[in-house]
């Protein structure tokens, strides 16, 4: 299992253990972390999974491709470290991730 931490806007935060295989979006569903609304199931299809990857795991999360950085343009207070977390595929490698959540999602 791999830990993800999760922090809302008003600072509070929810670590997760996830099977490696799912996304980081899955990871906040299943365990009920507020501030993730997925509207389109994980199919890159909207914004509301739109979250602030810490800058010490950009490398290991990898870059945006091309339709999630169309999606992106619908997110709220888009940043330079905004992704979707429908796009980030969890892996060993990203035991202890730390992802921020905008104040709120369109």
């Amino acid at each position: 299992m791999t830990k993800i931490n999760f922090i809302e806007f008003n600072g509070v935060e929810h670590s997760v253990d996830v099977d490696d295989g799912n996304t980081v979006m899955e990871a906040a569903i299943k365990n009920n972390v507020p501030g993730i609304d997925a509207d389109c199931g994980g199919a890159t299809a909207c914004a509301t999974c739109h979250v602030y990857v810490d800058p010490a795991w950009a490398e290991k999360t990898g870059e945006a491709e091309e339709m999630e950085k169309d999606m992106l343009d619908f997110a709220f207070d888009v940043e330079d470290n905004s992704r979707l977390s429908c796009c980030i595929k969890v892996s060993s490698e990203l035991d202890g991730l730390t992802v921020r959540l905008p104040e709120k999602q369109f």
